[in-house]
């Protein structure tokens, strides 16, 4: 990074949602939710969520692009 850019400024963690979801949705005591870090938190939560959509490849974009072309408005 060069010297005269400014990082962008950190989030904080989720404390609140992160808790709410393991004592609420995993039914985890206290002590076994302080010792996961927070990836074995969110692989544990996975398990709950629905699986993410396949990304669109190069052909289902061009037919989206073809189905629904830009145009000049007017």
């Amino acid at each position: 990074m060069p010297e005269d850019s400014v990082a962008p400024p950190a989030r904080a963690f989720p404390w609140a949602l992160a808790m709410g979801a393991g004592f609420g949705l995993l039914r985890l005591s206290p002590d076994a939710f302080w010792r996961m870090t927070p990836r074995e938190l969110a692989a544990a939560l996975s398990a709950l969520l629905p699986a993410a959509p396949e990304a669109i490849d190069r052909a289902g974009l061009a037919a989206l692009m073809a189905r629904f072309p830009d145009g000049t408005r007017g």
